[in-house]
């Protein structure tokens, strides 16, 4: 029986939708930004895992590290903005919104699943690789109170797929990993909780108004109703 849920935030319960306010002005290699510009742009900056971009040895080091320390996340993803062909000025703008929690879509069941969760005594834990504090996040959406553990890869020092990472939530919930069901977007990151004996449900990182639903059938699926 699961009785303790673990969850990404983005792709998961959240996830970075851009306005088009943010792109008036900027120009990529000296041409007005598109929508098809733009959705490319967005796919670089939050794919999880592999290269969006060329990168030097140093470049590469940093972006395979960018989310255990604030520095290196902002000079990865700066470079991927400037490689892309954005200027300097603009890349630091985007970034600034990048990392801003308010900038965050919560999908449409994030917040009942929580609450839910929380209801029927099921603990909670949001397990991130991730370089800033996502928490005014769920207190802008109201669910701040009910999620037990944040467990922050640039504050614990561990990323997924690490074991680490997720060890260190289950010790925190007090739940052994055979309980504990991880919910991701990403087989290879947020999967590697099955390497502790946690079950894993995949969930598609679509754009929140596409996905209404999501949450709720993973957890179904899992045998979790709320």
């Amino acid at each position: 029986m699961i009785s303790a849920v673990l969850f990404d935030f983005s792709g998961t319960l959240f996830r970075l939708e851009e306005d088009d306010s943010w792109f008036a002005g900027i120009k990529v290699d000296e041409q007005v930004v598109d929508g098809h510009v733009q959705a490319e742009l967005m796919r670089r900056l939050t794919a999880p895992t592999g290269r969006s971009v060329d990168m030097n040895d140093e470049q590469y080091g940093n972006w395979m590290n960018r989310d255990l320390a604030p520095h290196l996340h902002r000079e990865a993803y700066l470079h991927v903005l400037r490689e892309s062909g954005v200027a300097d000025h603009q890349a630091e703008t985007l970034y600034e919104l990048l990392i801003d929690p308010a900038s965050w879509t919560a999908y449409p069941d994030t917040a009942t699943v929580l609450a839910g969760l929380h209801r029927k005594g099921i603990p909670i834990a949001v397990v991130s690789n991730i370089a800033f504090d996502v928490r005014p996040a769920f207190a802008q959406l109201g669910v701040l109170d009910v999620v037990d553990e944040f467990v922050l890869s640039f504050e614990v020092g561990a990323v997924k797929p690490n074991s680490e990472i997720f060890q260190t939530a289950l010790t925190a919930l007090g739940v052994p990993a055979q309980d504990a069901l991880m919910v991701g977007d990403s087989e290879e990151a947020d999967g590697g909780a099955r390497a502790l004996g946690c079950r894993f449900a995949l969930v598609d990182p679509l754009p929140t108004d596409q996905r209404p639903d999501g949450l709720i059938k993973a957890l179904t699926s899992a045998g979790v109703a709320l």
